[in-house]
């Protein structure tokens, strides 16, 4: 079953959590892990991740924190789970190198590249600013542009 780490969940509601703030300035890691019950040193380390990345601004100091690096109508959830867990590949064979016992055989290499891509897709539609919505709607879009893209 494909699904998300922890570390990337951590992530986004992170980001959906700064990007709720707003210009209320920046937050630190400490207030971000007490309001969603998230162990603070791993999510110390994945707002490091994403700053590397360049998603997010860090400040040190009496005032510091974490801000959104940009708009959160530009940051989509690839780019969040990217920085965080690397590419997404649902199949070894789908990576860049496509290494696999079977390849000699295997009759649905490409059936599985389609999905990865339309996964892929979908996840560069939702915007961080998106997550703010009603989780209903957000996942009526997802399974609209998957279907779409299928």
């Amino acid at each position: 079953m494909l699904k998300l780490t922890k570390k990337a969940d951590y992530g986004l509601m992170a980001m959906k959590h700064l990007a709720e703030r707003g210009d209320k300035g920046s937050c630190s890691a400490k207030d971000v892990a007490e309001a969603y019950r998230i162990p603070q040193e791993a999510l110390a380390k994945i707002l490091q991740r994403l700053v590397k990345a360049g998603l997010l601004h860090s400040q040190h100091g009496i005032n510091g924190g974490y801000t959104l690096a940009r708009d959160p109508k530009t940051i989509s959830a690839f780019e969040v789970i990217k920085a965080i867990d690397g590419p997404l590949f649902i199949t070894s064979c789908v990576t860049v190198r496509g290494e696999c016992d079977q390849t000699d055989r295997c009759t649905i290499r490409e059936p599985l590249r389609k999905v990865n891509e339309s996964i892929e897709t979908v996840l560069r539609n939702i915007k961080i600013s998106q997550m703010k919505e009603e989780p209903e709607t957000i996942e009526v879009k997802a399974a609209t542009e998957l279907i779409r893209i299928l």
